[in-house]
């Protein structure tokens, strides 16, 4: 970890931090951080592995869990499983499909998911379910939500209220827009070190079991499947590249974060604030790419 972490440092090109949402274009693009923790819950780290940061589009992962366990495959009649081959707030593809998101990852999919969550409680009961959650995974109750980064989302998310209220025309979304969008802003803007979510990651890595307490966070089966959806979808439109480069099922964030599941083996997550073209860490994913080659850890073999 301290060798690829000293090599991220050195390199000059880091691809450029999201502008879009005005609270992470503050972001020093310097900054790296990564965290392998394995199944016997061994830690290794490099970087600013301690450093708070938004997880944005990684909450997904977790709403996903969250919506799989309240109505289970229901899930599937609202929102796709399919690669988009799109921007992630992409309303063309929507618009194609009939209001019905291609998975729960892209903008739309995961504004779907959040609805699921939201259905039957208020705003803030949803909220503080998805933060406990985490807070639970994690085994940190210190974990909280970025406020300034929330409010910032909410300021400038006109795409995704589009999103929001071209789903709600077809039926998709079941709750009043502005209940369903302010949950979904508001997960997106949760803080967390690379330790912290390699922590929340690791039931991915260990057949949906916790390995703190041997207790079944999800089963077997749904642990596979969120992997697999991670695998070809946790990236938008470079998961290809992604699965090509790094071969493991992973999710980014336009925070700059990543985390990666090495199935049976490890929880791991990154941290590089510069983005790609297509919205994922460009650090993020050459560091990974180096950690799976070192490790020989790719589901496809060495």
């Amino acid at each position: 970890m301290k060798e690829i972490a000293a090599d991220m440092a050195e390199r000059p090109e880091r691809g450029k931090v999201a502008s879009y949402i005005p609270e992470l274009a503050k972001i020093d693009p310097k900054k790296f951080g990564i965290v392998v923790i394995d199944d016997e819950g061994n830690v290794a780290s490099g970087g600013d592995s301690e450093a708070p940061f938004s997880i944005q589009s990684i909450s997904k992962v977790f709403t996903l869990t969250l919506a799989l366990g309240k109505i289970g495959d229901k899930l599937w009649q609202r929102v796709g499983r399919e690669p988009s081959g799109s921007a992630f707030n992409s309303i063309v593809q929507l618009e194609y499909e009939k209001g019905k998101p291609r998975n729960p990852f892209i903008n739309a999919g995961a504004i779907a998911v959040t609805d699921v969550i939201v259905s039957g409680h208020q705003p803030r009961e949803s909220l503080g379910e998805i933060l406990h959650f985490v807070r639970f995974l994690a085994e940190d109750n210190s974990i909280k939500i970025d406020d300034e980064v929330a409010a910032s989302e909410q300021r400038t998310g006109f795409r995704n209220s589009a999103l929001a209220n071209y789903m709600k025309s077809f039926g998709v979304l079941e709750n009043p827009v502005h209940f369903t969008l302010g949950v979904y802003f508001h997960h997106c803007a949760i803080a967390m070190s690379c330790k912290q979510l390699a922590m929340a990651g690791r039931f991915l890595a260990t057949n949906g079991i916790n390995p703190s307490t041997d207790m079944s966070v999800v089963t077997p089966e749904r642990a596979k499947r969120i992997n697999s959806i991670m695998m070809m979808c946790g990236h938008y439109d470079g998961s290809g590249e992604f699965a090509y480069r790094v071969g493991l099922p992973g999710k980014s964030g336009v925070g700059g974060g990543i985390l990666a599941i090495a199935p049976g083996k490890a929880s791991i997550a990154v941290w590089s604030p510069g983005l790609d073209e297509n919205g994922n860490s460009y650090l993020g994913r050459i560091a990974l790419e180096q950690l799976t080659r070192r490790m020989g850890w790719s589901v496809f073999g060495v």
